[in-house]
């Protein structure tokens, strides 16, 4: 029996806009439940100077950056501030919980080693065609 998976192409658009989803959903909630505020105050206690505007830099760029991929232009280049913040989480944040983030651990790096390797497959896998596939593809 063959599973009804998608075309390749369909797969990765999928993966792209769901990429760019998650970091521009913690951007919102960031905004949207007002604790930028509590993330500068994490950012000076790492020693950051200007810390608000340091986390109003992240937050931009995952909205800006998750834009950019959602209408799938310079994808590569939106990818970079993105594997950016991912790997600036982890070396300032999860790496010392562990690597689990629920169930066996509590804030781990699994979820922003995940966030890497979907941005490195998205970045790999753009042609610089936003098109969306057609039914033939």
């Amino acid at each position: 029996m063959q599973l009804p998976y998608p075309p390749l192409k369909w797969a990765l658009l999928v993966l792209r806009f769901t990429t760019a989803l998650l970091f521009m959903a913690h951007a919102t909630a960031r905004i949207a439940y007002g604790t930028i505020p509590q993330f500068a105050k994490f950012m000076a206690s790492q020693g950051f100077p200007y810390p608000e505007y340091w986390v109003w830099a992240i937050t931009l760029a995952e909205l800006v950056a998750g834009t950019a991929m959602i209408i799938g232009w310079r994808v590569r280049f939106a990818a970079v501030p993105l594997l950016a913040i991912a790997i600036g989480g982890i070396v300032l944040i999860h790496w010392r919980f562990g690597w689990f983030v629920g169930e066996h651990g509590t804030g781990g790096s699994e979820y922003s080693v995940a966030l890497i390797v979907m941005l490195l497959v998205v970045a790999a896998s753009d042609t610089n065609d936003a098109a969306l596939p057609t039914n033939e593809e």
